[in-house]
Parts: structure tokens; sequence; C-alpha cells
């Protein structure tokens, strides 16, 4: 199967109805089919994009979500999403490293679209709801809305997305028509969606909310799209459009218990709430318990191989075993192999903490131009590596331990201490420094920066965070800096992140 034909075949089957609504707009199944080949005939008439090509993406969540994501899949392109939060240096980076010389941008994105085309020349902007003539939906006006003429493939690249992975440094990873149809099929295996199910989706649709917007399009559910979180917002559209589903992650649950008057909001309509993409601390979780009951499921999965690697189900958050079972992150999916490996890809032994390896269909095709890396994270027989240790209990769950990293998970968002290390480095008062993810019943982690100051050099913390703030993407800047005489180092020199973080989870059941 193919992410063409779903999209082709929940067009079909429930063309009249609603599909998706953002604020007081409304599009059917068959509007979003139509305009979808209307923009990708745009980009294979007008723009002359030849199989294969990628697109940059500068948005924002909107109504046209849809339409634009099922344009580039309908057209044998690749769309390159960008987060809006990320600084002008990393967007570009990832622009060039793509390839991209065409960038689609919203209206509210079009200064910093205007900056990355002043940084990259030849860069061609595309905006999305202006007036202009080259605007996407103006261009879309004058094509036919017949199906595209190319025939799809199943490695036909739909989505190059950019991670830093586990080392800090970009990587884009690749999926295809394949994958991504088996992505949906996984998201079907452990979820219940029927014929008018709403989810209601309020992070970036460029992360794993995206992920849900194929399967339910299959099923006849309906996306619920709000630009962006806060609680009072997203209150507001629960008890406005009763969506059956809701897709959050840890912060911002945490976030809505917090809320005032939290405790009176009509969750009636809620039959599940997933959750995913960051640790879930205890108190969070036994909080929300305690309010909305056992609708909640997890899911463990990474760019590369999106979204249910492992499902701790609904069942397992409730029963004499759910304090053991809420440490974990559930059982492997039906459709996904997982293994546990030493450094050598060799299986260890039973009981034994290893690197996680997978296999299974929704696994990316690969990193794009990394051939050193591919070889890297790809075993014998299709096995990927994830870079995450875990071990099984008799029972089969799977726990994380650690990392074969120094990643920070805050919020949702990874955090690499390079990056924000080097940006800390550049302040003329700093001798050394190290950036560590210390717990945060909030955030899950909240980045830390430990800094020694240079021989008769003086600065304060909140200095040193407006310094960052400069340099990297709002959720990178450190939470707080603590000042330390010396940065620990081995024998060798090398840094030792260990060392100034373990103290601080030390007690803690789950370190991920």
């Amino acid at each position: 199967m193919l992410a063409s034909e779903m999209i082709r075949r929940g067009a079909v089957y429930h063309g009249p109805k609603t599909a998706v609504m953002f604020g007081d707009q409304r599009m059917t199944f068959t509007e979003v089919d139509l305009l979808s080949n209307r923009i990708a005939n745009v980009f294979i008439d007008t723009f002359r994009l030849e199989v294969g090509s990628r697109v940059g993406m500068l948005l924002n969540n909107s109504i046209y979500t849809l339409p634009i994501d099922f344009g580039f899949v309908k057209s044998r392109l690749s769309r390159v999403p960008l987060n809006s939060r990320l600084s002008l240096v990393e967007q570009q980076q990832m622009l060039e490293g793509a390839g991209v010389n065409i960038l689609i941008h919203g209206t509210d994105l079009t200064d910093p679209a205007r900056e990355l085309a002043q940084a990259m020349q030849g860069l061609k902007l595309i905006s999305i709801g202006s007036a202009d003539a080259d605007d996407l939906l103006q261009l879309a006006k004058a094509q036919s809305d017949a199906p595209p003429a190319r025939r799809c493939e199943p490695d036909d690249i739909v989505i190059t997305i950019f991670t830093s992975g586990t080392t800090g440094k970009l990587k884009a990873v690749e999926h295809t028509q394949a994958s991504w149809a088996a992505m949906a099929t996984n998201v079907l295996i452990n979820m219940e969606v029927g014929e008018g199910d709403v989810m209601l989706h309020a992070a970036s649709m460029i992360h794993a909310s995206g992920c849900f917007i194929v399967p339910y399009w299959l099923r006849g559910g309906v996306a619920a799209v709000l630009p962006g979180f806060t609680p009072a917002s997203y209150l507001d559209a629960v008890e406005r459009w009763k969506p059956t589903a809701l897709n959050l992650v840890p912060t911002m649950i945490g976030m809505l218990l917090d809320h005032p008057g939290i405790e009176h909001a009509d969750f009636s309509s809620v039959k599940r709430i997933i959750y995913g993409a960051s640790p879930m601390p205890r108190p969070v979780m036994q909080r929300a318990l305690k309010l909305w009951g056992p609708r909640f499921a997890q899911y463990y999965g990474q760019s590369e191989a999106p979204i249910f690697i492992t499902h701790l189900t609904q069942a397992d958050h409730v029963g004499p075993k759910a304090e053991q079972r809420l440490a974990s992150c559930g059982r492997p999916s039906i459709d996904c192999e997982v293994k546990l490996v030493d450094e050598a890809g060799d299986e260890v032994a039973p009981g034994e903490a290893g690197e996680i390896a997978l296999r299974t269909p929704f696994a990316m095709k690969g990193y794009y131009n990394a051939p050193e890396l591919n070889a890297q994270m790809f075993l014998p027989d299709g096995w990927l590596r994830t870079r995450d240790v875990g071990r099984f209990d008799d029972d089969g769950y799977l726990y994380l331990v650690d990392r074969t990293s120094d990643m920070i998970v805050s919020g949702g968002y990874n955090v690499y201490p390079r990056e924000v290390e080097d940006a800390l480095a550049a302040h003329p008062a700093v001798r050394e420094v190290v950036v560590v993810g210390l717990p945060d019943d909030k955030w899950g982690e909240s980045v830390a920066a430990f800094v020694a100051l240079r021989a008769g050099a003086s600065a304060e913390e909140v200095e040193l965070i407006a310094f960052a703030r400069e340099r990297v993407a709002s959720y990178k800047v450190p939470k707080q800096v603590r000042f330390i005489d010396e940065v620990p180092k081995s024998p060798v020199g090398k840094l030792l992140r260990r060392a100034v973080r373990d103290p601080f989870w030390q007690g803690r059941e789950r370190k991920i």
C-alpha cells in the first residue's frame, strides 16, 4: 500500500464529510482531495519540479496543512518542513543540507522567509494565503483538479525531516510512500479509529501530531487543528469540537492540570489521550489519571520510525501492575520487531540492557546523503539502531534506561548539549561550560548549564541566559545557569557530563 492510495481511498470513501477543522473554517474530504490535486499540478506544470525534488516548508498549522502535504505525496516530491521556532542559522543549514531552492511559507512567517532568501542566493519564495500572483493557492486556482498523471512508486520520498539524532549533528530522515503508509497502518493497529472520530491537534503538524493525519483520513476521522497550544484555547476547543482523541506531549498535560478550573472542564467526549515524545513525570500521570481516569495510552517512537515502536495501552495504566508498567514504554507493537544489541550489533543475553534495535515497514529509508551514517545505523537484515538503551522485563515490557548520547528531551523537543555549550562558550566571561538535562516535573527534563568563568571575569545567570537566547531556539535556552570552579573531565580530557548530571537523577526510576 502507498500513501497516495490511502489518500485516494479516504477521499472516495468519505467525500462530502468534514475532514479538517481550523477555527471557523471547514474542508470536506473532497475539497481537500481536489485542492491537493491542484497543488500537485502547480508543482508539476508551473514549477516544473522533477520527481524526487525537495521543497522547503516554513508553515504553522492551518486549514491548508492537509492539502499541501497531500499535494507533495501526489506529485512524487519530498516536503522538507522547518520548525518555525528554530533560528535562521538552523533553518538555513537544513535547506542547504537538503539542496532546497524553493521555500513555501505562510504569510505569518514572511519576515523570516525573506531573511532566509537574503541569506541563500537563488532561494525562491512561494507564499500561502497572500494576494500575490505567485501565491500557491492563487496558482492552484488556474490548475486542473484532476489527479496528476505521475504514477507513484513505493520508494518515492514523501518527506525529508531533519533531526539532530543522537550526535547533535543535523541529519535528514527520509520516508517513502511505502514507509509513510506503513506508519498509518501502525497507528491503526494500535488505536481504534472510526468514522467521525475527532482528534484534536495543537502541536506542530510536522512532528508526531502529523503522523495521525493519514490514518484518521483513511477511516473517515476528523483533524481538528489549532494554530498552537495554550491551556485556555485548548480547553475551549475540547468543549467546542467535542474531540474523541487528544494527542499531547507530557508538558501539555501538566499545563492543563495546572490550569485554573480544569476540574470543571468537559472532557466527556474524549475516549483516549495519547501521549509521547518525551518522558512522562510520574506525579503528572498520577494527577491526570485521578482527574480523567484510564483514558491514556503512550507511544514510543522516533523520527526514524514513527510512531508506535512500542505501545503502553490504556489497560496498562490501571490495575495492580500499573505502577510498574508506567515506568515502561510498553510492549512492541504488532508490526515492529524489537531486540536489544551490544555495540557490535549482537543480541544481548535475556535480562540484560542493550541498545534498542528495530525492524519494521515504517522505518525510514535512511538519512539523506549520509552513506557512512547509514552504514552505522543499519544492521544486517534490515535492523535499525535507535541509540536508546533499554531492557525487557519477563512480561515483554520495554524500559528505557539510558541513552547512548547526552540528548536532552525537554517538552517534547530534542536539545543537544553541544549546541548550547557552543553558544555560551562565545561569551567572553565563560571559560568552560557543560550543559545537561535535569529532572523537571513540567518539562520532563530542563536544560541546565554549569559554567566555569575565566579568571577575573564575572557574569550573572540572567546575563548568560539572555546571551544564549540570542543564539539558539527558545526551547534550547538554559532554564538555569550554575557556576562551578571546574568542569569535570576524564584523564584524557574528555568532558564528563554524567559527573554533573547523575547526582540529580539518583533515585529516579527512569532517566529518559
